[in-house]
C-alpha cells in the first residue's frame, strides 16, 4: 500500500468511521445511488445521484439534503463532543480555549436564562438609539452599532487593496436590505409579492415582540419598508456586483465627504475606529448618493425604528424564544421552505463553531485530522497545477505573451491546505456563563476589532478565512491563493475505505482544487496579476478572445430553467460556472496520470473515465426545497446543483464519449 493510499485508509477510519464494515457489506454509492430510469443523455445530475433522493427526502429542519449535508453532520457530531467535553470542565482555567468554548455552549443551551435575560444585552444599544436626537448622534450611532456586529444602512470592512495588495484599505459598499437582494423589493412575480407582503408582516411581528403597540408596530413596518425599497432603488444588481473595477471607486475622505455632505465621514471612521484613513473605496457611489439625501429626508423617529429593526434582526438567533421562532419563520419558512427548527444543540453547535470555530479548529485537528492529511490535499492540488500548466501551454487562441502571464500566475498560486500553520489570537476574547446574546456581542466586537488592527500594518498572507473543519474552500484574488479545508478529504459512503483515484479526483482534485484555481482565471479572477492586484495582464486580441467564450456560458446557464419561469442567472453565476467547467477538465486531466486509469481499471461496471464523471458528479449531490431554489436563484452567484453538473459536463467531449451521448441528448449543449 502505497503512502497515499495508507493515509486515505487511515483518513476513512479515525474521521468518519470504523474501519470495521465487512467487503461484502459495502455498498458502492456511486452504483447504490444511480437511478435507471433515467437516462444518462437526458440528465446526468439525477441518473447518478437519483436514487439517493428518492431515498432521502429533505428534512423538515433543513433547506436541502446531500453530500455537503452528510458531511456537515458529520463534522457536527465532532464539534457537538468538543463543545460537551469543554463544557463540562466548570474549573477549566479561566481565559483558556477550552473555557471560551465550553462557556459559549452552555449559554446558547440555557434557554432559561435566554428567557430570563429578554432584550436585556442590548439594552445599552437601544438606549443609544433612543438617545439620538439630531443628525450627527444619527450618525455616529450607525457606526457605532457597526462595531457590535450590527449592519445598518450600508456596509463596511477594512480589506486589501484591490489594486495594491500589500495594503489594507477602508471600503463603503451598498447594504443595510432586511431581505438581502434588491430584486426581493421590486420583482412583480407571485412568489416575490408574497415573500414581500411575508416580510411586512415579519417587521410588524418583531416590532411587538420589541414592546411597541399594535399601531406603532404597524407605522414601523411600514416605514422600514419605505426605508428599505429606497436603499434597494440605488443598489446595484448582483451581476453588476461582478465587475471589480466598476465597483472600484477611491477616493479620499474629504472627496467623499463632499459628494456626500449630509454625512461627516470623518466621525464615523473616528466612531469605526478607523482614525488614521485618508481615502476610501467606495462600489457603489449612488446608493451614497441616495444614502445621504435620505439623512435628511427621513425623520428621526423613522431612523430610530430603522436602526432598532437592524438591531434586532442581526441578534435574533440568540434572544428569547418568541424572538427567535419568529425570525426563523421568515427567514427559513417562508423564504427556505424550512418548516421545523433545528434540535438546540445542533443550532448552539453551529453558532459555537462559527464564531469559536478557530479556537475548535485547534481541537478538532489534534483529535480529529489523520497525520498526512495536508501532505496529500498539496499533492493533489500540485497534480491539478501541473496539468493546468501543459493545458495552458496547448491553448490555439490565447498568445504565446499572455500564456506566459498566465503561467506565472499558475505558478505563484499559493496553496494552503489542511489548517494554518499559525492560529488568531483570541485571548482578549472574554466569554462567560451568564448571557448567551452577551457572548455573541463580545464574539462580533472581538471580529470587528481584529478586523480593524489590520488597518495600517502589513497584510498578512498567512490569514485563513475557514476553519479547517469547514467543508469548503476558497480562491482569493488578493492573495492569489486558494485555501482547502481539512474536511475537503471527507467522502461519504467510504467509510472504513479508501476511495478509488477517479473519486479523489473528481470530488478533490476537479471540484475542488481545479475548481478554485480557475477561480484565478474567471471573470473576475483573471482581471487580477500574479501578485493579486487589479491589472490588465492580457493583449487586447487575447481579452477579445477570452470574453467571447465567457458570454457562450453565460448563453447557455441563462437557459436553464430550474422553477417554471424561473431561469438561472448565467452572467452573475459565470465565474462559478467558469471555474466548474475548468475544475472538470483539470481533474480529468490529473486522473489520466493515475494507475487506474492507465490501466484501465473497471469498477462496478464503470470504465475508468465513466467512474470520473459519475464521482464529479457525486461531488455536487444536493437538492433543495422550491423555496431555498428560488432564493438561491435570486440571491446566490452559484447556479443549483443540477445545472453544476450538467451544464459544465455537456461541455466536455470525454463525457460524451465515454458514455456514448449523442450531441442532441437533453443534457447536453456543448459550447466548447
Amino acid at each position: 500500500m502505497s503512502k497515499f493510499k495508507k493515509m486515505l485508509f487511515i483518513a476513512s477510519c479515525v474521521v468518519l468511521a470504523g474501519c470495521n464494515q465487512k467487503e461484502a457489506d459495502f455498498k458502492d454509492p456511486l452504483l447504490a445511488n444511480r437511478d435507471s430510469t433515467v437516462k444518462a443523455g437526458d440528465d446526468f445530475f439525477n441518473y447518478v445521484n437519483g436514487a439517493w433522493f428518492k431515498s432521502h427526502p429533505i428534512p423538515s429542519t433543513e433547506r436541502g439534503n446531500g453530500i455537503f449535508r452528510t458531511i456537515q453532520d458529520t463534522i457536527n457530531a465532532q464539534v457537538k463532543n468538543i463543545c460537551e467535553k469543554s463544557a463540562k470542565e466548570t474549573n477549566a482555567k479561566k481565559g483558556s480555549n477550552e473555557q471560551k468554548i465550553g462557556d459559549f455552549y452552555a449559554s446558547g443551551m440555557d434557554t432559561v436564562a435566554i428567557e430570563k435575560e429578554g432584550l436585556k444585552p442590548l439594552s445599552t444599544s437601544l438606549q443609544r438609539i433612543d438617545q439620538i436626537h439630531d443628525e450627527a448622534s444619527l450618525i455616529s450611532t450607525i457606526a457605532y452599532l457597526h462595531t457590535i456586529g450590527a449592519s445598518p444602512a450600508f456596509s463596511f470592512y477594512v480589506g486589501q487593496d484591490d489594486k495594491n495588495s500589500s495594503k489594507y484599505a477602508v471600503f463603503f459598499s451598498q447594504g443595510g436590505l432586511g431581505m438581502g437582494n434588491r430584486d426581493y423589493y421590486f420583482n412583480t412575480d407571485k412568489e416575490t409579492v408574497n415573500i414581500r407582503n411575508e416580510y411586512a408582516k415579519h417587521l410588524d411581528a418583531m416590532s411587538l415582540l420589541m414592546g411597541n403597540d399594535a399601531t406603532t408596530s404597524k407605522k414601523n413596518s411600514a416605514t422600514i419598508m419605505k426605508f428599505e425599497t429606497e436603499l434597494a432603488k440605488s443598489s446595484r444588481k448582483l451581476e453588476a456586483l461582478r465587475d471589480p473595477v466598476k465597483n472600484y471607486n477611491k477616493m479620499s475622505v474629504a472627496q467623499f465627504k463632499a459628494s456626500t455632505p449630509n454625512i461627516n465621514w470623518q466621525n464615523v471612521l473616528q466612531e469605526l475606529g478607523v482614525v488614521k484613513a485618508d481615502t476610501v473605496i467606495i462600489g457603489q457611489p449612488e446608493f451614497y448618493l441616495a444614502l445621504n439625501k435620505m439623512i435628511k429626508s427621513y425623520p428621526i423617529e423613522d431612523w430610530k425604528a430603522y436602526l432598532k429593526w437592524d438591531l434586532m434582526n442581526s441578534y435574533a438567533n440568540y434572544l428569547p424564544s418568541a424572538i427567535d421562532q419568529q425570525n426563523f419563520y421568515f427567514y427559513s419558512t417562508i423564504m427556505g421552505g424550512v418548516t421545523k427548527q433545528k434540535p438546540r444543540w445542533k443550532r448552539v453547535v453551529e453558532q459555537t463553531n462559527g464564531f469559536l470555530g478557530e479556537l475548535i479548529g485547534q481541537v478538532y485537528v489534534s483529535e480529529y485530522l489523520p497525520k498526512g492529511s495536508k501532505e496529500k490535499l498539496l499533492e493533489i492540488g500540485n497534480n491539478i497545477r501541473d496539468v493546468y500548466a501543459v493545458h495552458i501551454k496547448n491553448l490555439d487562441w490565447m498568445s504565446e505573451i499572455t500564456k506566459k502571464k498566465a503561467l506565472v500566475k499558475l505558478s505563484k498560486i499559493t496553496m494552503k491546505v489542511g489548517y494554518p500553520d499559525k492560529w488568531k489570537d483570541m485571548s482578549s476574547l472574554n466569554i462567560d456563563r451568564v448571557s448567551y446574546c452577551g457572548n455573541v456581542i463580545e464574539a462580533n466586537k472581538w471580529r470587528y476589532q481584529f478586523m480593524i488592527d489590520k488597518f495600517g500594518k502589513p497584510v498578512d498572507r498567512t490569514e485563513w478565512y475557514m476553519f479547517p473543519q469547514t467543508y469548503n474552500a476558497y480562491y482569493s484574488s488578493s492573495n492569489n491563493e486558494i485555501v482547502v479545508p481539512a474536511c475537503n478529504i471527507l467522502v461519504p459512503g467510504f467509510e472504513g475505505r479508501m476511495p478509488d483515484d477517479a473519486i479523489l479526483y473528481g470530488i478533490i482534485g476537479g471540484s475542488t482544487f481545479g475548481h478554485e484555481i480557475t477561480h484565478g482565471f474567471d471573470d473576475q479572477g483573471s482581471q487580477y496579476d500574479e501578485n493579486g492586484n487589479l491589472k490588465n495582464w492580457w493583449t487586447p486580441e487575447d481579452l477579445a478572445k477570452f470574453k467571447i467564450k465567457t458570454k457562450l456560458i453565460v448563453k447557455q446557464f441563462n437557459k436553464f430553467e430550474p422553477l417554471p419561469g424561473k431561469f438561472v442567472n448565467g452572467d452573475a453565476t459565470q465565474g462559478e460556472n467558469i471555474a466548474d467547467l475548468g475544475g472538470v477538465v483539470m481533474g480529468l486531466e490529473a486522473f489520466k496520470k493515475s494507475p487506474q486509469y492507465q490501466k484501465n481499471e473497471v469498477i462496478g461496471g464503470l470504465t475508468p473515465t465513466q467512474r470520473y464523471f459519475v464521482g464529479y458528479s457525486y461531488a455536487w449531490m444536493v437538492q433543495v426545497k422550491k423555496e431555498a431554489l428560488a432564493n438561491q436563484i435570486m440571491v446566490d452567484v452559484h447556479a443549483p446543483a443540477q445545472y453544476r453538473v450538467n451544464g459544465p459536463l455537456a461541455n466536455v467531449p470525454e463525457f460524451h464519449k465515454a458514455f456514448g451521448i449523442k450531441r442532441e441528448a437533453k443534457c447536453t449543449n456543448p459550447i466548447v
